[in-house]
């Protein structure tokens, strides 16, 4: 696509962005995600999972989709608020910025801490932004290229790296895929009409919707389990930021730091799976081979929340580009942005930004915008942030349990929906005690039917020949990717160890 086009239709979409609904629905989405950012254990994936009955009937989808991306971009910038002030990460991304921006609190420099990680994620956020819409379109042309082989071949892929990089334990993330791909597969079968895993029950006919499903792993989830591991918090807010003015030394500090941050960030981002806590611990390791100043880090050094802070900001873009480019979700935060183009009745990929283009550019033009209002937003307000920390958390979470049941049964007005909702909460409960990852959970429900349907098809085209996926060279270099995610560290530790047994001198050998 010519560069002419892409800044005729930006304009298209700022047009759209900036008229008061969506203006409105943009200032209210960065809102509630520097909120849920703030308070521990809240993230955007549980959010957009509440809020997605709320969107039943909307008549624009734009609106809906420039909520969801404030939210995430807004996010992204409130976790790192609470972990330089309290030493609390709102969010996961943020147990980096902990590290060094509370060190730099005790220190008094906040607000230089505050400022780096608002300037940083601003500057990551438009970069992430500016690649969607120049990388967008050339992406999406590639992928109008790939035929119903290669599109699996992507998704066993997506559930790879998911699987890969999710969690301490392959066999747990192994099984967290395996039970998303079976409830994503409940219901009948489309070929032969029969009827599996619905266990004789008749509401599970029609499968386990997949708001559902999110709902439950979750917001219900997060609730019993901080129902049952909930202590009062005893940690030491510090309310006062300081002079928010940054000196010209941290400032010749974190620009390098923040660059670095969001190159990093970003193509982290791409890959499905990897995730912002990846990105930002990526670039903490980064900033601590480049920096002058290595016995700071630990103590208070501005770079380590420079960059982290950049990186998991664009992060959020990269996921964005994999969703609406691919129809890949990357994070659970963009399956349940793939769940609200599904109710939408969208299907985000290459034809996207073909037949839905006023959407699409309208949402990234809402991105832009939003960057700014979060930067305005962030730094004046942080003690209303801060003083959100106050909110009795028995209170959040019984509100966040009704709004769930609320949004579940408003759906199909079903009270066996309910039941399967807490059962699945219970599930998800489980797998947090025993530390099995949650997001391939989510993914594997989402990208079973699609999968299914592209396998179906790759095969009937081919007339049953089951080598197709193999035999064409697009799927054949993806699923070899895949195996070498899957097995490649299996094979690397088996070598290492023969390596170490090699290098073991034998008793028996001359010379002892």
């Amino acid at each position: 696509m010519d560069l002419s086009v892409i800044l005729e239709r930006l304009t298209t979409g700022f047009g759209n962005a900036l008229t008061p609904q969506n203006l409105l629905f943009a200032i209210l989405g960065v809102v509630m995600g520097t909120m849920i950012g703030v308070l521990p254990g809240i993230g955007p994936a549980l959010t957009i999972s509440l809020l997605l009955p709320v969107t039943f009937g909307m008549e624009n989808p734009a609106g809906a989709f420039i909520l969801f991306g404030g939210i995430y971009y807004g996010a992204m910038y409130g976790g790192s608020t609470t972990s330089i002030l309290v030493n609390t990460p709102g969010e996961s991304s943020s147990v980096v910025t902990a590290i060094d921006g509370h060190q730099m609190a005790r220190r008094g420099r906040a607000g230089a801490a505050l400022a780096t990680s608002a300037i940083g994620s601003f500057i990551a956020g438009t970069f992430a932004t500016l690649m969607i819409t120049l990388v967008g379109p050339l992406f999406a042309d590639i992928a109008l290229r790939f035929g119903a082989a290669e599109y699996f071949a992507v998704m066993v892929l997506a559930l790879t790296t998911v699987t890969g990089l999710a969690g301490d334990s392959m066999p747990k993330a192994l099984f967290s895929t395996v039970l998303g791909l079976t409830l994503g597969l409940i219901g009948i079968d489309q070929l032969s009409s029969q009827q599996r895993f619905t266990l004789g029950i008749p509401q599970l006919i029609d499968g386990i919707d997949v708001v559902l499903v999110a709902i439950s792993f979750f917001a219900v989830g997060e609730v019993f389990w901080t129902a049952a591991t909930w202590e009062k918090s005893k940690a030491s807010i510090i309310s006062r930021a300081g002079g928010l003015m940054m000196t010209r030394e941290e400032w010749r500090r974190s620009a390098p730091a923040w660059f670095r941050g969001s190159l990093l960030g970003f193509f982290v981002g791409i890959l499905p799976g990897a995730g912002s806590t990846i990105a930002s611990f990526l670039s903490y390791n980064v900033e601590r081979r480049f920096t002058r100043y290595p016995k700071e880090f630990g103590k208070g050094a501005i770079e380590a929340v420079a960059g982290p802070e950049a990186s998991n900001n664009a992060e959020a873009g990269g996921s964005l580009l994999t969703l609406l480019t691919l129809g890949l979700p990357a994070s659970g935060t963009t399956a349940m942005m793939l769940v609200a183009f599904q109710i939408f009745n969208l299907q985000p990929g290459p034809l996207l930004f073909t037949n839905q283009s006023e959407l699409v550019w309208s949402l990234i033009a809402s991105l832009y915008i939003a960057n700014v209002m979060l930067l305005i937003l962030n730094l004046p307000l942080v003690g209303l942030w801060v003083k959100l920390l106050e909110i009795p958390r028995p209170l959040l979470y019984a509100c966040i349990l009704a709004f769930s049941a609320l949004g579940v049964y408003s759906r199909h007005g079903s009270a066996v929906d309910i039941v399967i909702m807490f059962v699945l909460g219970l599930v998800s409960f489980g797998m947090r005690k025993y530390n099995f990852p949650i997001a391939p959970v989510i993914l594997g429900v989402v990208l079973a039917p699609l999968m299914e349907t592209q396998f179906r098809r790759a095969v009937s085209i081919s007339v049953g020949d089951y080598s197709v996926f193999f035999t064409r060279v697009g799927s054949a270099l993806i699923l070899a990717v895949a195996a070498l995610l899957l097995f490649g560290p299996f094979v690397a530790a088996f070598i290492a160890r023969k390596r170490g047994r090699a290098l073991v001198p034998s008793l028996t050998d001359e010379g002892d």
